[in-house]
């Protein structure tokens, strides 16, 4: 387990504990089984960026915080210089890099995803969550499946979708694949 991934856990945990909420609730709210929820909190289980945000929302806190222990202070703007965003843990085989996690009161969660080809090409692994998202492929190809739909994007292709479905991304042709994804 990562020491990221268990202060994650424990600011979850302390956001539902200060709220009184039961895991059970929190856990049917999010669609989840409450021992997934569980393993969130205890930070022995990744927490997909999805379910992050819907605590976030739910708590009226900046994913920021959640994910730093910090809160944002910009309002006016935020600038992240290539290479510079904040780098954040998440599932294998994705790596996410907040372009505004310095900016208060966003209405949208903007990061750069980079997908590995370190997993099974057969796989790709999928999540869901409310809202939609948009994702612009930068470099390589990557094979996006939405609910039923397996759809091939290639560099400058572009997809909106509603994350509600089940989601995720698999770089092709064995080399990686980086993309804009923007969570509204």
């Amino acid at each position: 387990m990562s020491e990221q991934l268990h202060q994650i856990g424990l600011r979850i945990k302390e956001l539902r504990e200060i709220a009184g909420l039961p895991v059970e609730n929190l856990a049917d709210e999010f669609g989840i089984p409450p021992d997934t929820y569980q393993l969130y909190e205890s930070g022995t289980e990744d927490i997909p960026v999805g379910i992050l945000l819907e605590i976030a929302r739910k708590f009226s806190v900046d994913l920021n915080e959640i994910l730093t222990g910090e809160s944002p202070r910009l309002h006016a703007y935020s600038l992240v210089r290539k290479g510079k965003g904040m780098s954040v843990e998440r599932r294998r085989p994705y790596g996410y890099q907040s372009l505004a996690h310095n900016f208060l009161h966003k209405k949208a969660e903007p990061f750069l995803v980079t997908v590995s080809t370190e997993s099974d090409e057969a796989l790709v692994p999928t999540n869901a969550h409310p809202g939609q998202e948009f994702i612009y492929v930068i470099e390589g190809t990557v094979k996006v499946i939405v609910g039923k739909h397996e759809l091939v994007l290639n560099e400058e292709d572009s997809l909106f979708f509603d994350s509600g479905l089940e989601h995720g991304m698999k770089a092709l042709n064995g080399k990686p694949a980086r993309f804009l994804a923007i969570i509204l």
